[in-house]
């Protein structure tokens, strides 16, 4: 039973007895799209959902059963001509994504439909996604000639092993709900017409702990990234570098030198700079094949 709802204009805020504060794009239209309205709308939300002790767990989902999100609003980003507005852009949405991943409370993803590119990046941020069967979801940012410009990347290398990790960004491709579960990226999968449902019980279990204990737990995550240095990227140094036509790219170099002692090394951000010069109208080509799967 819902105890509180607000509305905007584009999303939908509401919170039920059992202290789930749930967060719903509201453009069906544009396949659940995120433009400023609605990273500011998000913004809220989550300062909302930190503050408020009666709140226990924080889902994100979109409206319809098309799309969970297609990521950043194409009609939208366009028209950024400049490489300081398409910086940002990015950031913005990079510090909202970092507030979601330490945010000292249970978040859920609940993917009501296809999950791409920025959407992607968002349900990573999530601590869990609980998908409809019928869902897909991919990092398709590659066939469009970009990486990944908020973040997920990184933050899809901390939480799943690098092969499955790796093979999802590089080959952009779309996974099925059975696939994605496999390699981790899902919790849980249940039909459309039962998620919401299904996935309060899911949470059950984690909601009726005392709020302090959620938030303990969450912090012993939160402190390991922070001594790691894994939120420098987006408190320091969440930067674009080059901005062409429709085209956003991204420079993350992070050294963690108090971790050079270790036999391994883990890059603490995926969107390098792609090199190879592309001109507009062959991204366009690639925007206008990606929109014609999934924003018609």
């Amino acid at each position: 039973m819902s105890i509180g709802r607000k509305k905007h204009e584009k999303s939908e805020l509401f919170t039920t007895s059992q202290g789930i504060a749930t967060f719903v794009i509201n453009r069906p239209e544009k396949r659940n799209a995120i433009d400023y309205d609605v990273m500011n709308e998000l913004q809220q939300a989550v300062d909302y959902v930190k503050h408020d002790q009666l709140v226990k767990a924080f889902v994100i989902t979109g409206a319809g059963s098309n799309a969970f999100c297609s990521g950043g609003d194409l009609s939208v980003f366009h028209e950024l001509k400049t490489s300081k507005e398409a910086s940002q852009m990015l950031t913005k949405m990079g510090k909202i994504l970092y507030e979601i991943l330490t945010l000292p409370k249970p978040t859920v993803a609940l993917l009501n439909g296809t999950s791409v590119g920025g959407g992607c990046e968002l349900a990573i941020a999530c601590d869990f996604r609980i998908s409809a069967t019928h869902s897909e979801m991919g990092f398709i940012q590659g066939d469009l000639g970009i990486t990944t410009g908020w973040g997920g990347g990184t933050i899809l290398l901390e939480k799943l092993r690098y092969q499955e990790a790796m093979e999802m960004i590089y080959s952009a491709q779309l996974y099925g709900v059975e696939r994605a579960k496999q390699i981790g990226f899902l919790s849980y999968v249940t039909s459309f017409k039962e998620l919401t449902m299904r996935c309060e019980e899911w949470l059950a279990p984690i909601t009726h702990k005392p709020t302090q204990v959620l938030q303990a737990y969450k912090e012993i995550a939160i402190e390991k990234w922070e001594q790691s240095g894994f939120g420098i990227g987006w408190n320091k140094k969440f930067t674009a570098v080059r901005y062409c036509g429709s085209r956003l790219s991204m420079k993350k170099r992070f050294k963690r030198s108090s971790l050079k002692k270790h036999s391994y090394e883990l890059h603490f951000h995926s969107n390098i700079v792609n090199k190879r010069k592309m001109k507009e109208s062959r991204v366009s080509h690639f925007a206008s094949k990606y929109m014609k799967d999934f924003l018609d």
